[in-house]
């Protein structure tokens, strides 16, 4: 395929698949991650929102140096074909793990919320379906289902209106009434639900006009960034402290303040409207993580997204404890944050090993 023809993405895509990836379940439980601040959590999404866009630096930086190749090509080529093979098995791993817990963590919304007598093995099932029938689109199936998604599940703001009219104004006073290691926690469990954005080193060499990869690419983590701030301010204006620290999912229970005489429960829309926002998040990993087996086996096939859909399912309905799956889910998330600075340790070998790899 010419260099060309192999560029798909847009500055709409760009925006679009940065926002989405990063808007999945993560956001429904940011305000009880970040409890441990109690009322002045308000503004932390603004930090978070700082270091995702100077993280997202290093990133956009070792793959303008290889402006065709995605990050499992970079690993090999600066590493050496099985160091780099290793670390990008690691790398599908760990996405595998990833997709399995934002699935598991939305079908268990369901089960909670919605459907309690029933199992979710065939939720599941046609979920991963149409999860692969959007992947098997290719990158620019993904970026228009990202951009569906979005404005599909934006009006959502609007049944947010209530919780603002019955919330408590005295709640965002005072601010920065917090220790050390109260920040600390909440930077810990909080930024694992804006990750995503990081996604961009593998359909980067896709991008159009790379050049302005990554204002394009702040524009998608702003959006994200001001949708999060949006929901933690209600969230802390409508909830006690005692509710940010215990409610599950408590950005959805934001709906239910809602007074509609025709609709008994609100959040059940909320419920059915974010499957867009899951499914966007999942298909852009899954498609990273396709890519990722076809670099292992230097060979292209269309069945590898159908052997790590299978192992997502097998994961998320294998018969072990809720405890023991959470660990497994939360050691994958942990482990994310080592993409953040994964770009920063390439960086320096590109710059100790330029002349060798450009021979």
């Amino acid at each position: 395929m010419s260099t060309n023809k192999r560029k798909l993405l847009n500055r709409y895509h760009v925006v679009f698949l940065v926002q989405s990836t990063m808007f999945g379940t993560g956001v429904l439980s940011l305000p009880q991650r970040l409890s441990s601040l109690g009322y002045s959590q308000a503004l932390f999404p603004l930090l978070f929102g700082v270091i995702a866009s100077l993280s997202i630096w290093p990133m956009i930086w070792i793959n303008s140096k290889y402006k065709n190749e995605n990050l499992f090509r970079i690993n090999e080529i600066l590493l050496g074909k099985w160091i780099g093979k290793s670390i990008n098995l690691f790398i599908v791993l760990q996405f595998t793990l990833f997709l399995a817990a934002i699935i598991s963590s939305y079908m268990n919304l369901i089960q909670t919320t919605a459907l309690p007598e029933q199992t979710m093995t065939i939720p599941v099932l046609f979920f991963l379906l149409l999860l692969t029938y959007i992947v098997n689109g290719g990158i620019k199936s993904v970026a228009r289902f990202c951009i569906m998604a979005f404005f599909i599940t934006i009006p959502m703001l609007y049944f947010l209106r209530w919780a603002i009219e019955k919330g408590e104004m005295s709640h965002l006073f005072p601010l920065f009434n917090y220790n050390g290691h109260e920040f600390f926690e909440a930077l810990r469990k909080g930024y694992l639900s804006i990750l995503g954005y990081e996604v961009i080193m593998f359909y980067f060499p896709y991008i159009v006009n790379q050049k302005k990869a990554y204002k394009h690419a702040l524009v998608g983590i702003w959006i994200s960034i001001i949708l999060c701030f949006i929901t933690t301010i209600v969230s802390v204006l409508y909830y006690s402290e005692w509710q940010l620290e215990n409610i599950e999912f408590s950005v959805l229970h934001l709906f239910k303040a809602g007074e509609f005489s025709f609709i008994e429960r609100i959040d059940i829309i909320g419920i059915t409207l974010w499957i867009f926002l899951i499914l966007s998040t999942a298909a852009g990993y899954l498609w990273s993580a396709k890519k990722g087996l076809d670099s292992l086996r230097s060979k292209k096939k269309k069945y590898h997204v159908y052997l790590i859909t299978i192992v997502i399912f097998a994961v998320v309905v294998m018969p072990i404890s809720h405890e023991s799956q959470k660990k497994l889910f939360e050691g994958s998330h942990y482990v994310g944050y080592l993409l953040l600075v994964w770009p920063i340790f390439l960086s320096v070998v590109h710059i100790l090993r330029k002349k060798q790899v450009q021979q």
